[in-house]
């Protein structure tokens, strides 16, 4: 009988945790979102972060800017501001040239995606690379959610074949780096994924519906999937439903409740970890 990978109801746990821990904080965690559009994505992943933040006492704040350039200077005033603890673009920007520009620019220290240091420094300023020296403080969010997610489950990577479905900044390129130990394959949405029929844990982030069919899966394995797309005005993921329907799998994430909620936590949990 395939396994659940439910987490929601790991979220729960760290949510209740983090109340705890907000409540009894002396300095009050703060979160900035800045987007530039209305995404039906991007929107539902902004009001579950509010919702969230409500819930555990940290106040979060939802700006919507269009103007590259006055998002950059969001970022810099909110670098400076002591009452913001974290600073998130949500992405993608509708002008997703501009992305490691606008990244680039927010703090180390309240960099709680764990994003800012992935970018080029190359691609940025003399000024702009100031602004940004220092060590990064946070692993990308989704990278860790994931880890914190198998490990729930007692899933173990030791002696195992994995796979990573995806190179991006948000979750494939740090993803490997975490798991870098047990030498992961990372494989581009483009690659011959027939291949990934050898392999025992697959994590798939892409945003490409339906990339991963019934026919590359082998019985027994672990699949995660973090991708997340907009087909017909619903949310889907990279898995075929045919994956989803099989009941010789080790484990599987949900079509929802998966990764996305312990993201969330994870997100948060960096925000009340910059607060201090």
């Amino acid at each position: 009988m395939t396994k659940i990978l439910n987490g929601r109801e790991l979220a729960d746990f760290v949510k209740a945790r983090q109340a705890r821990v907000v409540k009894g904080a002396k300095n009050k965690p703060c979160l900035l979102i800045i987007r530039d559009s209305n995404n039906p994505v991007i929107t539902k992943y902004v009001n579950l972060k509010i919702k969230y933040g409500e819930d555990i006492g940290v106040k979060v704040i939802d700006r919507k800017i269009e103007d590259i350039d006055a998002i950059k200077s969001a970022i810099l005033e909110a670098n400076k501001d002591k009452k913001i603890s974290g600073i998130i673009i949500q992405l993608p920007l509708k002008d997703i040239s501009k992305t490691d520009e606008v990244i680039s620019l927010i703090a180390p220290e309240k960099d709680v995606d764990g994003l800012a240091q992935t970018v080029k420094k190359a691609q940025t300023s003399p000024t702009q690379a100031s602004k940004i020296a220092g060590s990064p403080r946070f692993v990308s969010a989704t990278a860790t959610a994931i880890t914190w997610l198998l490990s729930g489950y007692d899933i173990d990577f030791e002696g195992k074949k994995i796979a990573i479905v995806g190179r991006g900044r948000l979750v494939g390129a740090p993803l490997a780096k975490i798991l870098a130990k047990y030498n992961p394959d990372v494989f581009g949405h483009d690659s011959d994924l027939t291949k990934l029929k050898q392999y025992d844990i697959i994590i798939t982030a892409t945003g490409v519906p339906h990339l991963i069919l019934n026919t590359m899966v082998k019985p027994g394995a672990v699949i995660v999937d973090a991708g997340t797309a907009s087909e017909d005005n619903a949310l889907v993921g990279d898995v075929d439903d045919e994956v989803r329907n099989r009941k010789d799998l080790k484990a599987i994430t949900p079509k929802s409740g998966g990764v996305g909620p312990l993201t969330i936590a994870v997100l948060f949990e960096n925000v009340i970890t910059a607060s201090t």
